[in-house]
């Protein structure tokens, strides 16, 4: 016979040494294997490394200044920024009560109802691996472009190759990998010094911008409430279209979880960090986009320059190539960070997933090499498929780019799950003592809203950008999206179904009231019999016998 669990306090109280987080994780199925030396500042550098939101902003400035003018840029970042934030507090709730590296596939299979508990957790885990592993791509893609911007810059008819960039975009993946291999305790240091990079790059460029363009600025209605369409869409749409943008700079705030197996006290951190870089992101990027809308004097030719957006709005302020590639360091900085935070992340997840059996060949991704302490196979993982990525920029830009967007529409997916399952059920599958807790009215709204906003944006960032939709302009991001969900499902009939279980949590310690909301009372000791063996009833969790 079920009956009821007590809840555990576990959350409410503070770890206050390793043994104690490692003895936490250890209750939620896993053992402790990579080393916690990230400090709250250099995994928020981490986090905020990866969105720099500033830097991808500004370098993907075309998407939103042809649909919907420079008033999308500036209010469709606060647009998404707000939904965003949603999510983001969202899934804080969900770190601070279960905190490891899996994430969303984790949580999906903590709350969701027994029978469809595998098969949520094995989807979700497909969908989070591969939007990380493509966005590591995004690492290489951008870099290389502003590279080549550059050259274009002081060679005008220079006229760009697709395997010239696609050496650049090798170059840039494979220092990240040498970098996340062997350098791996001094991670730390390098995310702080890309915290302060960032931010200082960021002061840097908006003074001397505006000290060069003075006093030629754009009128604030211009910056504010310009609305321009250059896609053939209807107004409305069109503007809703130039959304991608600012939810491009914002994605990848889940990267404090899947690190969160390096931070001490876990359950505290991690939420605060999930929330802040959000936040920093959205203050960076309206200031930035701001100043740079203020200096700008061409918009019709920042949307066709092959120097790039920034470098050519840059070059516009200062009248000078030297400054504006001078200038130009630091977002090229920034992306070379990014690249290095992002891989770091997408083996995390992919050995966090494999660790669960999730992947083939799982005992293979999932070993943490004992002299380097990090999981090399997943490194070396994403790093092969990344580059398998590249080739197909040699032969189209198109199909490459598909896999770039479809990047922000797996993430979002991968954000979304959790958040729904938990309204479905009525918002009482998570501990209440859990470390962060929303009041209940804005649980229910960041929910309902991060959800909408998920299911808003996967629809419109499948839209072909223009009309008449041609090969060349067609939206493949569909199609990449269509591949990632149709291998999962072929894997999971293959192999999934029969060996997939779900996060391996540790009965034993669920007896003893040491995992975090999971501690059961079941009088008989018997062992759970499905996935993660957890079903929840009106918000009370019980074994299944």
């Amino acid at each position: 016979m079920d009956t009821t669990r007590r809840r555990s306090s576990a959350p409410g109280r503070r770890h206050t040494n390793a043994g104690e987080d490692a003895e936490a994780l250890a209750a939620l199925g896993h053992k402790q294997e990579l080393k916690r030396n990230f400090s709250m500042i250099s995994m928020l550098g981490m986090a905020f490394a990866i969105l720099n939101s500033w830097t991808a902003l500004s370098a993907s400035l075309s998407l939103s200044l042809t649909s919907g003018g420079p008033s999308a840029v500036i209010w469709g970042l606060i647009t998404a920024g707000i939904f965003n934030l949603c999510l983001a507090a969202s899934l804080a709730e969900f770190l601070s009560a279960y905190p490891t590296a899996g994430g969303q596939y984790h949580w999906a299979a903590i709350i969701s109802w027994k029978n469809w508990t595998r098969i949520i957790s094995w989807i979700t885990g497909w969908i989070n691996v591969s939007g990380w592993i493509a966005l590591t791509a995004t690492g290489g893609l951008l870099p290389s472009q502003l590279v080549i911007g550059v050259i274009s810059l002081y060679h005008p008819s220079y006229e760009p190759q697709n395997w010239q960039q696609f050496l650049l975009y090798i170059l840039f993946i494979l220092a990240a990998f040498a970098i996340n291999v062997f350098l791996t305790r001094l991670l730390p240091y390098i995310t702080q010094t890309a915290f302060m990079w960032s931010l200082g790059g960021f002061a840097i460029i908006c003074i001397t911008v505006l000290s060069t363009a003075s006093p030629d600025y754009q009128s604030g209605h211009f910056v504010y409430g310009e609305f321009m369409n250059e896609t053939g869409w209807p107004n409305g749409l069109a503007w809703l279209l130039g959304l991608l943008q600012g939810a491009l700079g914002l994605t990848g705030f889940d990267a404090c979880a899947h690190m969160i197996e390096e931070i001490p006290e876990p359950h505290l951190k991690g939420p605060k960090i999930m929330i802040y870089c959000i936040l920093i992101g959205i203050g960076t990027g309206f200031v930035f986009l701001s100043v740079l809308l203020f200096v700008l004097t061409d918009v019709d030719l920042v949307n066709s320059s092959a120097n790039g957006p920034i470098l050519e709005i840059l070059y516009q302020a200062t009248g000078s190539r030297a400054g504006a590639t001078c200038l130009l360091i630091f977002p090229l900085g920034c992306l070379c960070f990014a690249t290095i935070g992002i891989m770091s992340t997408s083996s995390r997840m992919t050995y966090a997933f494999a660790r669960d059996g999730g992947l083939p060949f799982s005992r293979v991704w999932a070993k943490v090499h004992p002299k380097l302490d990090t999981p090399v196979n997943a490194l070396a993982l994403t790093t092969g498929l990344v580059i398998i990525f590249g080739c197909i920029f040699l032969g189209s830009s198109s199909a490459f780019n598909a896999i770039i967007a479809a990047s922000v529409v797996a993430l979002g997916v991968s954000y979304g799950i959790p958040p729904a399952i938990n309204v479905l059920r009525g918002r009482k599958m998570l501990p209440e003592t859990r470390a962060f807790k929303l009041p209940n009215w804005l649980g229910w709204t960041c929910n309902v809203a991060g959800v909408l906003w998920t299911i808003l944006t996967t629809v419109l960032f499948v839209f072909p950008p223009a009309l008449p939709v041609t090969g060349n302009n067609m939206n493949y991001c569909i199609v990449a999206f269509a591949i990632i969900l149709v291998i999962s499902l072929v894997q999971w009939f293959v192999d999934g179904r029969k060996n997939y279980t779900g996060p391996k949590l540790d009965v034993n310690a669920m007896m003893n009231g040491e995992v975090e909301g999971l501690a059961p009372s079941n009088t008989n000791g018997s062992v759970p019999t499905n996935g993660t063996g957890i079903d929840h009833m009106n918000g009370k969790e019980k074994l299944a016998t």
